[in-house]
């Protein structure tokens, strides 16, 4: 797997947390979703990936190469968006289009910003303080775009945003990936985003990689069995993957649902959304 971000086994320790021997690959020309819980480790995975944190152990590569050695060139090749963190706030447009054709130089494509600007519908005269929530993220993403990254890395960038907005940065997401030598590390907690879009999927949960598969996988073989104490102890353990106990049944998460649909006519088993695989890891029991 050609993979243009690496991390492997990396570790950072807190007072009350830990980020505990964290490995996963971003593999070019797809879209890895990056799932867990408030306080999983998502964003203090992302802040290493940024190098805004030292490591206790292990090690990150970006584009073949060792982050320590390589960040401001590394970060010339990114597009970074993060929920709340809004540094052109007191600037116009224009403003803001000085400052990263300095920042960028021979990476910065003005016509670009432009189209973009057009796109969205962003009002050139206006500060982008005064700019609603939903421009400022559009104006984030156009200004991130416009020195032409090669990686994006998002976290929690679509948040607050309405559903039509949503789709149309989804939309401008899937264009970006057809460069097949790009890719996209996207933090979110909205799990339907990355239902739609996400090619892989790492669940963190308490600091510690749960699992990195692909939706492919999910997809086929993940699926959710609503069934009684009787059923529940015919299955196989190497069939579930985590169970919920309720009052009146039982919510199993499977990981063979076709399989077992073929051999069990009868039973009912729905499609598991990336939502629910991570409650079911997370909330659920394991026999």
């Amino acid at each position: 797997m050609d993979a243009i971000v690496r991390v492997e086994g990396i570790t950072k320790h807190y007072k009350e947390f830990s980020l505990d021997h964290v490995s996963f690959q971003v593999p070019r020309g797809m879209i890895l979703g990056l799932i867990g819980e408030n306080g999983a480790g998502k964003s203090t995975t992302i802040s290493a990936l940024l190098d805004l944190i030292s490591l206790d152990e292990g090690n990150i590569e970006i584009f073949g190469q060792s982050h320590e050695k390589t960040a401001r060139k590394a970060k010339e090749r990114m597009g970074v968006i993060i929920d709340g963190l809004d540094p052109y706030l007191m600037y116009y447009p224009k403003d803001v289009e000085k400052i990263m054709s300095r920042m960028f130089p021979g990476r910065w494509d003005g016509e670009l910003f432009k189209r973009y600007m057009d796109r969205f519908n962003l009002p050139g005269e206006k500060r982008i303080k005064d700019y609603s929530k939903g421009m400022r993220v559009k104006f984030n993403f156009a200004a991130a775009l416009s020195h032409r990254p090669e990686l994006m890395i998002l976290d929690e960038a679509t948040s607050g945003l309405d559903p039509v907005m949503r789709d149309e940065i989804l939309e401008i997401l899937q264009e970006f990936l057809e460069d097949e030598n790009h890719a996209v590390l996207m933090s979110t907690h909205i799990t339907s985003d990355l239902d739609k879009i996400a090619d892989h999927i790492v669940l963190l949960h308490e600091g510690r990689v749960m699992f990195q598969k692909t939706k492919e996988e999910l997809d086929l073989n993940y699926g959710v069995l609503h069934c009684g104490k009787e059923t529940f102890e015919a299955l196989n353990e190497e069939d579930v993957e985590a169970y919920i106990r309720g009052d009146y049944e039982y919510r199993v998460l499977v990981n063979n649902r076709r399989e077992l649909q073929e051999h069990i006519r009868d039973l009912a088993i729905d499609r598991a959304s990336i939502e629910d695989i991570m409650l079911f890891y997370i909330k659920g029991e394991r026999i």
